[in-house]
């Protein structure tokens, strides 16, 4: 089977790797010919357009960036449903709202194509390395079907569900809840840098306590070595999923306190940074603070910068 990749940036860059590493014939789409130019690189075919994807894939991973970009690589005049075989699989692999992937699939309906509605947790180190987490949605046959290729870029595919929109309602709730964690570790980071503790002793203290994990540990590595910018963990997308987790909030009634304290300090680091990282919102609290945390001592500044 040959397998397509719409969307070959940070993290599509890497499913298409994966791909190319298990030996599927791997096609991708992007609108950026520099990444077009590093797919190829990477053993993969340019194809020029979604519907090109379609005419000779039967199975393709949609990762870009939000609901109205799926749709129009999906349902639009030169999208997958114009010239995917019938019986192929679109693996929705991007973040979208749970309400866009359930509106995806009724224009899909009579189109013959299996919609596999799977968002993914892993980052940029989980894309490249091929250990993404799964959050899959489909009937139990297609994801039997699929799960070659689907295991060709996951170390964990889980079965979350069976109709679209399960699956992204899954990684709403996740986002919340990691949103939150970055920003609490955001804080933490600039609290010790204002009191004069070196970076490294929290780093220390943070990752042997239980309040060690991979998202506090490596945010507060790239912190302390001031590392905001290109780490492949662009803010957009995280203030982005919070925006998803907080309109699922809404639609739902449920009140969502921590994970709304979290996207204002994603948005304050986004209007400030708008091109950085994660991790940059640290910037727009030790600005505030004038402190600024570095690996082996505190440094005050007035400036943040």
């Amino acid at each position: 089977m040959r397998v397509g990749v719409i969307g070959v940036g940070d993290m599509g860059s890497g499913l298409a790797l994966n791909l190319i590493k298990n030996g599927f014939e791997t096609s991708g789409y992007d609108p950026d010919p520099n990444r077009m130019t590093a797919l190829t690189k990477m053993g993969g075919t340019a194809a020029g357009s979604p519907a090109d994807i379609g005419r000779t894939c039967g199975a393709a991973f949609v990762m870009v960036m939000n609901g109205d970009q799926a749709k129009e690589v999906i349902l639009g005049t030169d999208g997958l449903m114009q010239s995917m075989a019938s019986g192929s699989a679109v693996i929705l692999s991007a973040t979208i709202k749970p309400k866009e992937a359930k509106e995806i699939a009724a224009a899909m309906a009579d189109s013959g194509l299996h919609l596999i509605d799977t968002p993914v947790s892993g980052g940029f180190p989980g894309a490249q390395g091929g250990t993404l987490t799964m959050m899959a949605a489909a009937p139990d046959d297609v994801l039997d079907q699929f799960a070659p290729v689907m295991q060709a870029v996951s170390a964990n595919i889980h079965r979350v569900g069976t109709t679209p929109g399960d699956g992204q309602t899954v990684k709403a709730c996740l986002q919340s809840l990691l949103g939150s964690m970055f920003s609490a570790t955001f804080e933490a980071a600039a609290l010790a840098a204002k009191a004069g503790v070196p970076g490294q002793v929290i780093l220390d203290v943070f990752s042997t306590s239980s309040g060690g994990c991979g998202i506090v540990n490596n945010a507060l590595e790239k912190i302390i070595d001031r590392e905001f910018y290109g780490t492949g963990s662009h803010i957009n997308t995280m203030h982005k999923d919070l925006t998803i987790s907080m309109s699922l909030g809404e639609d739902l009634g449920v009140p969502l306190h921590t994970a709304s304290a979290a996207m204002q300090i994603f948005h304050a680091g986004r209007t400030k940074h708008p091109t950085g990282d994660n991790w940059v919102a640290t910037k727009v609290i030790e600005n505030i603070v004038g402190a600024e945390l570095h690996r082996e001592a505190a440094l005050k500044t007035g400036d943040g910068s």
